[in-house]
This record gives structure tokens, C-alpha cells and sequence, in this order.
């Protein structure tokens, strides 16, 4: 595959997170056009929408309003549109009961949110990597699963 960057959606009700996501986009060495919504919702109401791009990775805040993040992987894990598509969660704290469901409804990727910028930015900075590996080598998505 021979791509010059990478699609992302990131839903979060924090405009802080959303802000702290982007700086951290931006400083990457890989290209990232993200879009943001602030609702599980609007992102279902976003995807659900035959006519629009899946992203190549959706990176969504555990607690996040109208329709939660668990719903929202339920709906996803049903559209076949959508299966390419690497999800990962992040939070402050969760327990690890909570970490297993995400994996278990068919998130790839959690993140416990690090409270500083520097790891933050170590962390995002991984992920994207990776994702970056996985969608340019033609690796099969269903293999990835990490938790950082």
C-alpha cells in the first residue's frame, strides 16, 4: 500500500484531549488527518454513512457521552464496512475486568492515558507507528492487540 498518510477519528468530550491529540499529530514524523466528534453518536451517525472514508485507526475516550464507547463497539464490530478499521480506547484508569471487555468487544488497542505530555506524546507516538506498520505492510489488523 502506498500511502502518504494516515486517516484518523478521534471522539472525545474533552476539547483539552482533542487539542493535546492534535499537538501530538502534528509532531509526528507519519502524516495524520484526524477528525474529531465529541459523542459516540455523531461518530456512529459519521460512520454509518456508506459514502464516507474509514479511517484507518478511531482512537476514543473511554467515557464519552450519548452513546458510550462500548456501544460504539458493538455497532462497528457489526459493519463489515468498518473491519479494517483499528479502534483503540484510552482512559485515565480502568480496571483490568474493564480492559478485557474493551479487548473482548473488539477493540485493538487500549491506552492508559499517561498524565504528562512527554509519555502522552511517547505513547500516541507508538501507536501511530504501529498502525502505520500494520496498514502499509498489508498486515492482517486482526492479529493486533496492545495495551499500553
Amino acid at each position: 500500500m502506498n500511502k502518504e498518510y494516515l486517516n484518523a477519528i478521534l471522539v472525545d468530550d474533552d476539547e483539552g484531549n482533542i487539542i493535546l491529540f492534535k499537538n501530538i499529530f502534528k509532531d509526528l514524523k507519519i502524516t495524520v488527518k484526524v477528525q474529531s466528534f465529541q459523542n459516540g453518536r455523531d461518530l456512529m451517525k459519521y460512520l454509518s454513512n456508506a459514502e464516507v472514508l474509514v479511517p484507518e485507526i478511531l482512537l476514543m475516550n473511554y467515557n464519552i457521552p450519548h452513546k458510550n464507547s462500548m456501544e460504539c463497539l458493538d455497532e462497528i464490530k457489526l459493519d463489515l464496512r468498518l473491519s479494517g478499521m483499528i479502534t483503540g480506547i484510552y482512559s485515565d484508569v480502568l480496571s483490568e475486568e474493564d480492559i478485557e471487555k474493551i479487548f473482548v468487544k473488539g477493540a485493538n488497542i487500549y491506552i492508559k492515558k499517561p498524565d504528562n505530555y512527554k509519555d502522552m506524546k511517547r505513547v500516541v507516538s507508538e501507536v501511530i507507528t504501529l498502525n502505520w506498520q500494520y496498514h502499509t505492510s498489508g498486515l492482517n489488523k486482526d492479529n493486533l492487540i496492545l495495551k499500553v
